[in-house]
């Protein structure tokens, strides 16, 4: 599993990468019960070989069910030692969103996971949809839920989220954007007794405040289901309902376009702006997800089963995971928010400072190395932009294409 979570900090390297990391040394901790292989490499001398072949088979062999339970041990022990650690808000609240990630073309793929189609015709890539929960302060990630994207078994972001709400900490207030202001999430979450800030439609809103929208609006509703929303969730009862508030205020867009009518639904008890401000901050999901897929290359999968995805995933978010969580113990140092820090700048000095630490003969040495990596980590602040570019923003033009291939 370690293995696995170097290749992500290392931007998705391939298995070589890991074996070598192996050869190099690893601390005696990773070995509590070793094989006759690794007794003969301690006592003899005797090195593994360089190939990749064992590796991959033993990540093929790795048990799923332990690496989920492992992702889920890392993010609650985080979850639990950084509880306290953020000045910015004692209420916890976790950011939602979806996003499509890109598999390789093999046949037990295509099947579990379907390629798209258009008017062109049938896609190559088989696609599986996926939800994400980000804590707000912190940035923590929780092991994720996902599906088909497209097929007969396609599941949709709300479907995922029901699933996912089941391992949030309790009590934490679920944030999201209008594709999950639907009533079959606000009743999933009301079930289970999780607070919400849901962005509604426009007409979501109009029916919900029976009448038009204007800013200023901030009253207390009953949510009830519509016909086609208890039509394709029967375990909804006819009667259900969801006692809230709805806030529709004017607000103005950073990026300088037109002032719009923002409604949201929640069944905080928060003033007012408490509840904007902190649906404001739903944007850094989006930064986040970019991060997933960037800096770890969750965008396009090379593996070639269902099972190997999986585990691609869990343990990509446990590296995700360990990077910020040393962001956020730099953040307990300097008191400037978790988010403040540059991830990708953390990363490389992770991926820098994390084969000495291990290689380190003793726990003094260990520490040296780890409180020199700590002052690195200060200078990966994020710069405080106080103004626009004065120069418009130009690209190059496109060159030339390849043709289309044929299927």
């Amino acid at each position: 599993m370690w293995l696995l979570v170097r290749q992500r900090l290392e931007g998705g390297a391939p298995l070589g990468a890991a074996v070598l990391e192996l050869l190099r040394g690893l601390p005696p901790e990773f070995w509590p019960r070793p094989c006759k292989r690794i007794r003969d490499w301690q006592q003899h001398g005797k090195a593994p070989s360089s190939h990749t072949g064992a590796y991959n088979q033993a990540r093929q062999a790795l048990p799923l069910l332990v690496v989920q339970r492992s992702c889920d041990r890392i993010f609650q022990e985080l979850i639990a030692q950084l509880k306290h650690s953020s000045t910015e808000s004692s209420r916890r609240a976790f950011l939602l969103d979806g996003s499509s990630m890109r598999m390789a073309h093999s046949p037990e793929l295509c099947r579990q996971y379907p390629p798209g189609s258009n008017q062109h015709g049938a896609g190559h890539w088989p696609l599986l949809r996926i939800l994400v929960a980000h804590d707000l302060q912190t940035g923590l990630a929780m092991r994720p839920e996902w599906g088909p994207m497209h097929g007969p078994e396609a599941v949709s972001e709300q479907r995922l989220l029901e699933k996912a709400i089941e391992r949030l900490p309790a009590g934490s207030v679920v944030v999201g954007d209008a594709n999950f202001g639907v009533f079959s999430v606000g009743w999933a979450t009301a079930q289970r007794q999780y607070p919400v800030v849901l962005r509604l439609t426009t007409a979501r809103a109009r029916c919900l405040a029976a009448g038009a929208l204007h800013d200023g609006i901030d009253r207390e509703v009953v949510w009830k289901p519509s016909a086609h929303e208890l039509k394709h969730h029967p375990e909804i009862p006819s009667d259900a309902q969801i006692r809230g508030r709805l806030i529709v205020r004017q607000v103005q867009p950073d990026n300088g376009a037109k002032p719009f009518l923002l409604a949201l639904f929640t069944t905080l008890r928060d003033p007012e702006n408490e509840i904007l401000e902190l649906y404001g901050q739903r944007w850094n999901i989006e930064t986040d997800l970019r991060t997933l897929k960037r800096n770890l290359h969750l965008d396009q999968f090379t593996c070639s089963s269902p099972d190997m995805v999986a585990k691609e995933i869990e343990m990509a978010m446990a590296a995700y995971n360990l990077v910020r969580a040393i962001t956020c113990q730099a953040s307990e140092q300097s008191g400037t928010p978790a988010r403040g820090y540059s991830f990708t700048q953390v990363q490389r000095i992770v991926q820098t400072f994390a084969p000495l630490i291990a290689a380190a003969k003793n726990t003094r040495e260990s520490k040296r190395i780890f409180d020199q990596m700590m002052r690195y980590v200060q200078q990966a602040k994020l710069p405080r932009r106080r103004k626009r570019p004065t120069y418009p923003r130009e690209i190059w033009g496109r060159g030339g294409k390849f043709p289309t291939r044929k299927a």
